[in-house]
């Protein structure tokens, strides 16, 4: 077990990347699959962050959770489709990699609580060069989803943190959600999928408008100088 009072666990799709386009270009082509039009991308973004089978039925409320499924397999299928291409793109948001560089010398662990499989994840982690980064990383394969707190527990379960010494970050009202069921501390991104005044209605304790705000945000937080 590490031992560490100061863990800052990241969501991945709004927060560190920007994939909005690939999300909603696959659950396009999931609903085409199943003959069902496509929804806005408005509508989309809103459910960015929830596992998979979860967000489908928030999207198709009327539906079988039987169609769910095959909704959620067709998205799978055709996110990793669109993963193969050579033009494929999801690229970090500007100042992540000096925001991480900044807390890791600020003695911060870092984690991962997405909404992603452990697969994507992966690819994710591998795509940026951001192996060895994150001391633990909790995905929806192993988890109940969003805004369950189970990641963030398991998250400080593994490295030794307490919740007082925990921040999540993300960019939904999920996030904050789930990071203050775990009894954990929220910031808020503003870069990301879901308006500012819902995350701070769902429990942010601070808004940042870029990256290079949060390490000090953080720091003050937790009232470290």
């Amino acid at each position: 077990m590490i031992a560490s009072q100061h863990l800052a666990v990241f969501d991945v799709d709004g927060t560190l990347i920007d994939s909005q386009h690939n999300i909603v270009a696959a659950m396009g082509l999931a609903f085409q699959a199943q003959g069902l039009e496509a929804l806005e991308a408005p509508a989309v973004r809103r459910i960015i962050g929830l596992s998979l089978v979860e967000a489908v039925a928030r999207l198709c409320p009327d539906l079988a959770s039987v169609r769910h499924q095959a909704i959620a397999q067709s998205y799978k299928d055709a996110f990793f489709t669109l993963r193969a291409r050579p033009d494929h793109s999801e690229p970090l948001f500007p100042g992540a990699i000096e925001a991480l560089d900044a807390l890791e010398a600020d003695g911060w662990l870092l984690g991962i609580a997405t909404g992603k499989s452990l697969r994507g994840l992966e690819a994710m982690i591998e795509r940026h060069g951001l192996q060895g980064r994150f001391v633990t990383r909790q995905t929806a394969d192993g988890n109940p989803g969003k805004p369950h707190p189970a990641m963030v527990l398991q998250a400080m379960s593994e490295v030794g943190a307490e919740p007082g010494g925990t921040v999540m970050i993300g960019d939904t009202s999920f996030d904050m959600q789930m990071g203050r069921a775990a009894r954990a501390r929220a910031v808020g991104v503003a870069w990301g999928y879901h308006p500012s005044q819902d995350l701070l209605a769902a429990g942010a304790e601070a808004m940042v408008d870029d990256f290079g705000a949060l390490p000090p945000t953080l720091n003050a937080l937790l009232g470290r100088s």
